[in-house]
């Protein structure tokens, strides 16, 4: 799914560009001007869906560097979304607009809660299988004296006279398109379709109070720092028993004290002795679950790189795995004492001979042990 497609616009296109195919879009599949067209509508939502990323500098940026994939975790969900989820996301545009909400459905307001944001940092061995993490956030909840009704004394909302409680009255606007006859909220209930006779005192009527919670956030495998994960729902409670906001979760990873990160791919800088370059040696590396050994073959050049398939991390969303990249230095002394002078001019010297005999070469090898391997 291209979404510069589907808004019919440039990937070099300006925010207000966007804005404006996003407006000849759901202008030109708007379920009222296309009743029971369900192919109208799904690209009505397709419209929405795409808006919602090329919207948002972050979204948009992620998008253009990993297609779809990218945007897993960070709340790009339209696609999700019925066509009443679509005109309450994006409804101060529609109202901004002048485009009425969808004939069929009960035209009933609803409140949102505002969103939280957190942050959360993960090690590496989090990072590879994934947690779950709670958090004990100060936000607002429904209200313990009238159960989130807002009335007093456990009363119920009472259907609004003005509009028979169905939060929107019928009125003709002139619009681009000559006269249409759009649905727009109740005046009187403001959109919600009842009335509340007798407000709760504890929460003046709002439904909602300023409380704690402990909020429980499965995290998945693959997170990198910099990533926001959208959690639905958690966020605070909405007045008038609305839909609550949600919380973004912000990812900060923590450093590895000896292994780098490098997208999927772990790295970790081995540093040989010339013997052990010269000579080969098995040696324990770092891994995310402990150690692990590895073979130096003899005669290992600096710049080598030797791989531990599937010792990375895993790829969000996916199957893949990335591998443990061990990179090959070699230490050399700066500092060495007269009989390793020695021993480098005359012994080492002798190994460049191609007709150095194996028994020199042999005794070349016993004193790089006995020298270096101290």
């Amino acid at each position: 799914m291209d979404y510069y497609e589907i808004l019919g616009v440039a990937k070099t296109a300006t925010p207000e560009e966007i804005k404006k195919a996003y407006r000849k879009a759901a202008l030109k599949y708007h379920p009222d001007r296309n009743p029971g067209d369900k192919e109208a509508e799904e690209k009505f939502k397709e419209a929405a869906r795409a808006y919602e990323v090329l919207s948002d500098e972050q979204k948009r940026a992620r998008y253009d560097q990993f297609g779809e994939e990218g945007l897993n975790g960070m709340g790009a969900g339209s696609a999700g979304m019925d066509i009443n989820d679509i005109f309450s996301h994006f409804g101060s545009i529609f109202e901004e607009w002048g485009i009425g909400g969808f004939g069929s459905r009960s035209g009933h307001a609803r409140h949102k809660g505002s969103d939280l944001r957190l942050k959360v940092s993960l090690n590496l061995a989090e990072i590879q299988k994934g947690c779950t993490k709670k958090f004990k956030v100060r936000k607002d909840v429904t209200c313990t004296h009238c159960h989130g009704t807002g009335c007093e004394n456990g009363a119920q909302p009472q259907t609004c006279p003005h509009c028979g409680g169905q939060g929107v009255v019928l009125n003709t606007r002139r619009t681009m398109f000559g006269l249409m006859q759009v649905q727009e909220a109740c005046p009187h209930c403001h959109g919600e379709g009842t009335v509340i006779e007798k407000p709760c005192t504890h929460c003046h009527g709002q439904g909602v109070e300023r409380g704690e919670e402990v909020v429980e956030i499965e995290l998945p495998a693959g997170l990198a720092d910099g990533m926001i994960m959208t959690v639905r729902g958690k966020g605070n409670a909405a007045p008038h028993q609305g839909v609550p906001g949600d919380i973004q979760v912000l990812v900060s990873e923590q450093p590895h004290p000896e292994l780098i990160r490098d997208g999927d791919d772990l790295i970790y800088n081995l540093l040989l002795t010339i013997p052990q370059a010269v000579l080969g040696d098995s040696i324990e590396v770092p891994t995310i679950e402990g150690k692990a050994r590895v073979k130096v073959a003899p005669g290992t050049q600096p710049g080598t790189a030797l791989y531990l398939r599937g010792k990375g991390l895993p790829r969000i969303n996916s199957y893949h795995t990335g591998d443990l990249i061990i990179n090959i230095s070699v230490y050399i002394p700066e500092h060495i004492t007269d009989e390793e002078r020695t021993f480098y001019e005359k012994e080492v010297g002798k190994s460049d001979s191609h007709k150095c005999s194996q028994s020199v070469k042999d005794k070349i090898f016993a004193t790089f042990r006995r020298y270096f391997e101290k």
